[in-house]
C-alpha cells in the first residue's frame, strides 16, 4: 500500500487554511436581512452574526401592546442570525469541500473539529 504524501497534504491543509482566512474576511463585509411581522421590523446581521441594525415601522409601535412588538424585534433578529450562520456556513463550507462530511459544517466544528479556528458561530 502505498504511503500518503506529506508534504502534498501539508501544502492542501495550508491552502485551505489560507482560504477559510480569506472567506471569513470577506464575511465580514456581508450582510443578510430578515423581518417579522410582515415587514414591520427588519433586522441586517453581518457575516460575523453582529447585529447591524434594526429598523421598526412606526406603525408597529402600539403603547397598549408593547408585547407584540418585543416578540417581532426579537422574531427578527432570531431570524437575522439564523441566515449569517446560515451564509457562513454556506461560504466556509465551500471551502472544506468533501472535507464536512454528511455532517456538514458542524461535524468540523464539534469536538476535535476545527471549532479552533475562531469560525464564527461555532
Amino acid at each position: 500500500m502505498p504511503q500518503p504524501n506529506m508534504q502534498q497534504m501539508l501544502k492542501q491543509v495550508q491552502k485551505m487554511q489560507a482560504d477559510m482566512v480569506a472567506a471569513q474576511e470577506a464575511l465580514k463585509s456581508e450582510t443578510v436581512e430578515a423581518t417579522s411581522g410582515g415587514g414591520m421590523v427588519t433586522v441586517k446581521v453581518s457575516g460575523e452574526l453582529v447585529v447591524q441594525s434594526i429598523t421598526i415601522d412606526p406603525e408597529a409601535v402600539d403603547p397598549d401592546d408593547v408585547e407584540m412588538l418585543s416578540d417581532m424585534v426579537l422574531a427578527a433578529v432570531n431570524e437575522g442570525l439564523r441566515k449569517a450562520q446560515e451564509l457562513a456556513a454556506e461560504r466556509l463550507g465551500a471551502v472544506t469541500g468533501g472535507l464536512a462530511g454528511p455532517g456538514g459544517l458542524e461535524g468540523l466544528m464539534g469536538p476535535g473539529g476545527l471549532g479552533g479556528l475562531g469560525l464564527p458561530g461555532f
